[in-house]
């Protein structure tokens, strides 16, 4: 019973999460009259204070300062903390700049991608080794984005640059082991001094869009509350679920932000598009059965045949 109200709250808990980074853009685009840049530092101050009431309210002062004395006596971790700050920040950006750019469609492909980077990831940094499916994931993951380069002429940068900093920020965060609460107060703890700056370098200019009685500075502080919200719900889920059903759960979000570009922002989907995401599907499901006994049969008999290969 104990076991069956656990998987019930983590499946909310995640879907929750990945509904709601599916439709951030919507969110985003009512900022749209205001520059990427301040959006993200209007978001990292109000998350700073936003985390700071939550550590209050759930009474966690101790455990935030018993994990920061034990990052201080570890230089490494804290090291990958300050990094992953950086990757998450960058990410924050490109997705803010993207949406507000009618780039919707790319944001959806980059998140797509994002799984399959932290696979190779996995493989330079931990030397894990690729499986059979994950290495045709892989590929056709690649073949994807390079149809999609080699049909527009262009790079989908945007698209990359979301599932590198992602991923790299996913490997700073192997490395920097701390709970859910201490880890996202303190990412934004570092960048907020710069933010603050910032925000008052626009407001002895007057260049800034905050007056504090607009509805974009409503929206701008609250972006401050729908950028924790999904990360903790996201934490809560991955305590209680399989890493096979977080898996699947994740490709929600790019999902709706990839419907949210073609319906509701009408931006333009191709059979170039199609072809390219139609790769990435593929690549996603291979990848999701991977760990079946079809691909572990396959792999058994491929190495079998290389064995009588070599002899």
């Amino acid at each position: 019973m104990e076991q069956n109200e656990n998987l019930k709250r983590g499946l909310t808990s995640a879907i929750g999460a990945y509904f709601l980074w599916g439709i951030l853009p919507i969110y985003w685009k009512l900022v749209s009259n205001v520059s990427a840049q301040e959006v993200i530092a209007h978001r990292v101050f109000w998350s700073l204070l936003f985390m700071l009431a939550v550590v209050i309210l759930m009474n966690r002062k101790k455990q935030l300062y018993e994990e920061i004395t034990q990052l201080l006596a570890a230089p490494t971790q804290l090291l990958a903390l300050m990094i992953g700050t950086i990757f998450i920040t960058l990410n924050w950006f490109i997705f803010i700049w993207a949406v507000n750019n009618n780039r919707v469609i790319e944001t959806s492909l980059g998140y797509y991608i994002s799984p399959l980077v932290s696979i190779l990831l996995g493989i330079l940094f931990f030397r894990e080794r690729l499986s059979l499916g994950q290495s045709i994931a892989v590929i056709l993951a690649a073949s994807g984005v390079l149809y999609m380069t080699m049909h527009f002429g262009s790079v989908p940068w945007a698209a990359i640059c979301l599932a590198l900093s992602f991923g790299l920020y996913g490997l700073c965060k192997k490395k920097a082991v701390l709970s859910p609460i201490t880890s996202i107060t303190l990412e934004t703890l570092i960048v907020a001094p710069f933010a603050f700056l910032y925000l008052l370098y626009l407001g002895y200019n007057g260049s800034g869009s905050f007056d504090g009685l607009s509805l974009t500075s409503l929206f701008l502080v609250g972006g401050g509350i729908v950028t924790p919200i999904p990360l903790l719900l996201f934490a809560n889920s991955a305590n209680r679920l399989s890493l096979t059903m977080l898996g699947f759960i994740q490709y929600l979000a790019p999902t709706i932000s990839l419907l949210l570009g073609i319906f509701l922002y009408h931006e333009a989907f191709t059979i170039v598009h199609a072809v390219s995401f139609g790769l990435i599907w593929a690549a996603l499901l291979v990848f999701s059965l991977a760990g079946t006994k079809f691909f572990l049969r396959s792999e058994i008999l491929l190495q079998r045949f290389n064995m009588l290969f070599k002899e």
